[in-house]
Parts: structure tokens; C-alpha cells; sequence
């Protein structure tokens, strides 16, 4: 049984890291470790990557469930992967923490390895909005390791899984997994928690209390999409593709399936597949107060939500107008260009619009941290659309450079278009840096959070 005594002596093993780990640096650190436990960890291969890096995954410990966790489902995400480089070497040194836990655990600290090295330029600091926006990459949806899961859901058919989300999936079906750890983080704002399906009102209160443990609030903001059910104050039912779906069929979209993108996520195909409980815990590198404040703001919810989405619509017209001579030079499979074209074949506000218009909840107050989500964040998510298209436009002109290339109307073409995203990209930072007055949040505390809460859910299932 996992004691509080225990609970409190392994987190305060927990390294005060000043820096994220690397790829390489995260792979040698779980060689190490098999190396030195040999009786206690093994470490094998489970797939590689698109571009051919191995995949790979510690097993320790003999308990009676199967527990799989994994870090960096998003590239641009990596306090899981350092919550699990603490975590597997704490759990290689403590016989009694093995015991207690009874799982068998299987943890793949770096699952989107590729995407990864493309974020790395920021995870040694320094950490601010400038150089976090400056660095940033996320793939294209058909590209995310934790979204091209199977489906087949009314017209939506999506098979093409790519070769990291296969090793995943081959390892659920062979593992039957009671619990996993889907290790996404959110940028800006403050914790919650999804989770595959509802517990009891005190279990939330459990995990509330693991934020406040660490002096950390719970975001009170916007959730991340306006069809995610609320469980509980900063704790939300996980989404599966189908929910996307049914959101954009139910505000009129003819043909949901082609704005759906790609395909579902571990925490729905773990359900399906052997009824697995996952948990997320989101919990951001940034902080600002106002993502707790439940007061009123001085705008309806609707006025905000319409405030973020027009905000959008104007960058999207730049872009527009920026890209109209020179997009068609940046080679297709350019991963910037690749993931603006992913994102910009889904990117139909039309059902949000609709449904602002028609659900009672927009036609109330905004509290101050919804204004915060959809208003003064604005700034800051726009800086993430304009870093992809800055990088593709980078990394075009660096490979014309290299090989060579003297074609002087295309270099001043997409010399033109970048230096024009790279001003409004610094535009933006700018604008996210004055206005936010943000805190840097510790490593540690949020391998802390994202530990406990972990610890607490998978107790809490294997005893359940």
C-alpha cells in the first residue's frame, strides 16, 4: 500500500532540474540505469522512429498490473519525459516503493523522438515566452504519435498510424495495460486533469490537493475545446476523435470527418482495447494568477470566445497574405510546412461560432481567468502559429544555402515572406511579454504534481 510516509520520502528524491534533458541525453541516462539494476530494469527497443531512432522503453519492477507511461506524446512537452527520468531511477533504487505500487511498469520516457529534437533549441534555457515561442514545433495532426490511433466511426475511417503510434499500440495489445500515463503539458496556466472515465467527487479532491501541496493553482480557464465535458473543478473527461466528431456533426458540419484530421488518441484506444484507465495531468511552464480567478470580468463568455477566434481569423489573413508568393518553394515535406498544412486543412471556426450563438453557458459573465484564456492569451498562441511558419521559411533558405542554390527571385521571395513572420513573430513576443507578467515555474514542482497525482490514480485503480 502507498503510505503518505512513503509518498513524502520519494518525492523528496526528486532532482531540482535547471534544464530539460535531450533525446540523447534522456536515452543514455535509461542505458545507465539498466546497466546498473540489472535484476530490477531491463531496456528494449519497441519500434524506432520515422526517421529511424530507436524507441525506447525501461521495464521495472514484477507487480501484478501493467501500468505503461509516456513521456512527450507532444514534442513541445517535456516535463513528462523528465518526470519519468526521476521517476525510473527512484523506482530502480526503492525495493519497498516497487512492492507498494504492485505494478509492472513500462515506461518510454521520449515517444515523439523526431519532434523532439526539433524543440530541443529552447530546453536549456532561457525559459521565457520569447525563446519557448522562438523554438516551438508540433507536428502536423497526421504526424502526432498520440493522435493517429485507429478509428472507424461513422464516416470517419483512419488507419494511417505512423510507425511510433504502432509500437504504442503493439505494446497495449500485448500488455493489457490496467493503467497509462499519457504525459501531455500545457504551456500557460495552471493544473488539471483528464481522465478516461468519472471517479468519486473525493478522489478529485485528492488530486487538487497534490497542486496545493506544491503551491501550484488549478486552471480555472477555458477548457481546451468547447465539447470537453467538466468532471469537476479543473478536472474534465478525456476526449476520443468521436467527440470531435459528434461536436462539428451536431453545428451543421456536412462532412465532420474531413475536419476531424487524423485519428484517436491512446487514452480511447487503450479504453477500447483492453479497458485501460488513463490519466492526463496538464500543468504549464508559465503562470499568471488570473488563470484561477472565478470573479466576474467585465465580458460575456460568448464576447470572449468570439475575441480569441477573430484574433485568429486576423493572423490567418496575414499569413495569407504573407505566404502568396513564396509557399509554393518550401519543400512539402519541410516539418514546418508540413504541420501548417495539417493545421490549416482542420482550422473551421464555423461550428464554434454557431455554438457560441446557441449555449447558454457563452451567454453568461466571463469569470476573469476565461477572459485570460480567450483574450489576454491571445498574443502568445498566436506566436505558435507564426514560429512554424518562420522555421519553414528558415530552414527553406538554410537548404538553398547549403546546396548551393543561386536562384535569386525565389531566395528574395522567401527572404521577403520570413523576415515579414519573423517582425510579427517578435510583434507578438513582445505583446506576451509586457502584458502577462508571467512566473517561470520550477522543474521540479511540476514532476512533483505530475508524480503524486500518478501515483494517487494508479493506487486508486489497481485497488478499485
Amino acid at each position: 500500500m502507498l503510505t503518505q510516509e512513503l509518498l513524502k520520502r520519494v518525492l523528496a528524491k526528486v532532482p531540482d532540474y535547471q534544464t530539460f534533458m535531450t533525446v540523447d541525453e534522456l536515452d543514455a541516462s535509461s542505458r545507465r540505469l539498466a546497466q546498473e539494476y540489472p535484476g530490477v530494469v531491463s531496456l528494449t527497443e519497441i519500434g524506432k522512429s520515422r526517421s529511424g531512432h530507436p524507441l525506447l522503453c525501461l521495464t521495472i519492477g514484477c507487480g501484478s498490473e501493467n501500468a505503461i507511461l509516456y513521456g512527450c506524446p507532444h514534442p513541445n512537452e517535456p516535463i513528462g519525459a523528465m518526470m519519468l527520468e526521476a521517476f525510473s531511477r527512484i523506482l530502480a533504487e526503492d525495493a519497498e516503493l516497487r512492492q507498494a505500487l504492485d505494478y509492472t511498469f513500462y515506461i518510454i520516457k521520449v515517444w515523439d523522438v523526431d519532434g523532439v529534437r526539433l524543440n530541443e533549441p529552447w530546453f536549456k534555457g532561457p525559459f521565457s515566452i520569447t525563446n519557448y515561442v522562438r523554438h516551438f514545433f508540433r507536428p502536423a495532426p497526421t504526424r502526432q504519435v498520440d493522435w493517429t490511433f485507429p478509428i472507424d466511426y461513422k464516416n470517419l475511417h483512419f488507419h494511417d498510424t505512423i510507425p511510433e503510434t504502432r509500437a504504442l499500440q503493439n505494446l497495449i495489445d500485448q500488455l493489457h495495460p490496467r493503467f497509462l500515463y499519457s504525459l501531455h503539458n500545457s504551456a500557460f496556466g495552471g493544473v488539471y486533469w483528464y481522465v478516461t472515465q468519472p471517479l468519486e467527487e473525493s478522489f478529485y479532491d485528492r488530486l487538487r490537493g497534490v497542486a496545493a501541496g506544491q503551491h501550484m493553482p488549478i486552471d480555472l480557464g477555458e477548457p481546451e475545446a468547447p465539447y470537453i465535458e467538466r468532471l469537476s473543478s479543473a478536472v474534465y473527461r478525456s476526449i476520443s476523435m468521436a467527440d470531435t466528431y459528434d461536436y462539428y456533426e451536431a453545428y451543421g458540419q456536412a462532412h465532420p470527418e474531413d475536419l476531424c484530421g487524423s485519428g484517436t488518441c491512446s487514452a480511447d484506444y487503450g479504453k477500447q482495447a483492453c479497458g485501460a484507465f488513463t490519466l492526463l495531468t496538464e500543468l504549464p511552464y508559465f503562470f499568471n494568477p488570473a488563470i484561477c480567478d472565478q470573479s466576474a470580468s467585465d465580458m460575456l463568455r460568448r464576447d470572449a470566445k468570439l475575441y480569441a477566434l477573430d484574433y485568429r481569423k486576423r493572423m490567418r489573413q496575414f499569413a495569407q497574405e504573407t505566404l502568396a508568393d513564396s509557399w509554393h518553394y518550401i519543400d512539402p515535406e519541410n516539418p514546418f510546412k508540413f504541420a501548417m498544412e495539417g493545421f490549416n486543412s482542420i482550422d473551421d471556426d464555423s461550428a464554434t461560432r454557431q455554438m457560441l450563438q446557441t449555449h447558454p453557458e457563452y451567454q453568461k459573465p466571463a469569470t476573469i481567468s476565461e477572459k485570460f484564456s480567450n483574450v489576454d492569451l491571445q498574443p502568445f498562441f498566436s506566436c505558435l502559429t507564426l514560429c512554424l511558419y518562420t522555421r519553414a521559411y528558415e530552414t527553406e533558405l538554410e537548404a538553398m544555402r547549403q546546396r548551393g542554390e543561386a536562384d535569386q527571385s525565389k531566395q528574395a521571395a522567401l527572404e521577403k515572406a520570413y523576415q515579414r513572420f519573423r517582425a510579427k513573430l517578435d510583434e507578438q513576443a513582445a505583446l506576451a511579454e509586457q502584458n502577462l507578467s508571467y512566473e517561470v515555474v520550477p522543474i521540479q514542482r511540476l514532476i512533483r504534481i505530475q508524480l503524486e497525482s500518478g501515483f494517487l490514480c494508479a493506487d486508486h485503480i489497481r485497488r478499485a
